[in-house]
């Protein structure tokens, strides 16, 4: 198993796309990673996780969850005293990734499951019918890849 590294992730909630790097919080129980955005308290900070299992019929099943956390936007400048309510965290927008593999299931079948899911994921169509980028080698790619995500759902590998 290899060590859990940062994870470079690009988000386009300004005008110019930042890198938002989430580190390394714990691997027990389950891989966390979290953002540390300066000006943004520990709990408006968004966090990776993920998760695998075994069902009862064999088949394993592996999820992630993406927690971006919304901050409340201050309107006033504070009370007559000079009080101002600390941020807080207006609602939360999460994304959960989960696929079920057969315990017979290959390495390329579990590929090509993922370069399926990215592909409707990015938008496929009718008339490009591979989604906003072009999948044509995703599996070969996903397969080959030593990066956490691919490496947990195709290799079945905790990233730790």
């Amino acid at each position: 198993m290899a060590a859990m590294t940062n994870l470079l992730v690009k988000d386009d909630t300004t005008t110019t796309r930042v890198e938002i790097t989430f580190y390394p919080v714990t691997d027990t129980p389950k891989p966390l990673w979290r953002a540390q955005i300066a000006g943004v308290p520990f709990e408006g900070q968004p966090t990776i996780e993920l998760e695998q299992s075994v069902l009862k019929s064999g088949d394993r099943r592996f999820a992630m969850k993406l927690d971006v956390p919304v901050m409340e936007t201050l309107g006033a400048s504070g009370t007559s005293a000079g009080y101002v309510a600390p941020p807080a965290v207006a609602y939360h927008n999460t994304s959960y990734y989960s696929s079920v593999v057969s315990s017979r299931s290959t390495t390329a079948d579990r590929a090509n499951l993922l370069s399926l899911t990215v592909g409707v994921l990015q938008g496929a169509s009718s008339t490009t019918a591979t989604g906003t980028l072009d999948q044509a080698s995703a599996a070969d790619a996903f397969k080959a890849s030593t990066a956490p995500g691919p490496v947990f759902f195709i290799q079945g590998s905790m990233p730790f």
